[in-house]
């Protein structure tokens, strides 16, 4: 659970530490199922093996059998939870990016527009912005662009962006 709440770098790291564990145990293991194996299809070749050695070797062979099977299922677990840690980490990098977009979004056309009207005009020019003699022509730039970031942030609203 912890792992969709709030993931951390440290989980990761737990993680891989264990995976490399349970692989150096499974190296450590696996053998001994090959040696059980062999002493229980050869009991001629070693005259000690009794009927009742052969049937402990037989349940020696299982429990190994059983260890590499946990041990392969403990290995699987880690790699979901790392693809689980991973894939939390992504969602949140998504809405992160989700709401720099949105600002960016926004400003963007303000900041363009910011840059245009701030240049120096020749107001004397009569192909140059009108506007800049006008009275209402700051508080009309004012509101375009507030109506320019309320128009975006309503559209996003409506695609249920945030």
């Amino acid at each position: 659970d912890r792992l969709l709440e709030s993931p951390e770098a440290e989980d990761l790291r737990t993680l891989h530490a264990l995976r490399r564990d349970l692989i150096a145990l499974r190296r450590g293991i696996a053998p001994s199922r090959d040696v059980v194996l062999g002493l229980m299809r050869e009991p001629e070749s070693v005259a000690a093996i009794t009927d009742d050695t052969r049937l402990f070797l037989r349940d020696c062979y299982d429990h190994v059998i059983r260890t590499v099977d946990q041990i392969d299922t403990f290995r699987e677990l880690c790699a979901s939870l790392m693809d689980l840690y991973l894939s939390t980490i992504s969602n949140r990098t998504n809405d992160v990016m989700k709401v720099l977009t949105i600002i960016a979004t926004v400003f963007i056309p303000l900041s363009f527009l910011t840059g245009l009207y701030g240049m120096n005009f020749d107001t004397d020019f009569p192909l140059n912005m009108p506007e800049l003699k006008s009275p209402y022509g700051y508080p009309a730039l004012v509101a375009v662009m507030a109506g320019i970031a309320l128009a975006f942030l309503a559209y996003f609203k409506k695609k249920d962006w945030f």
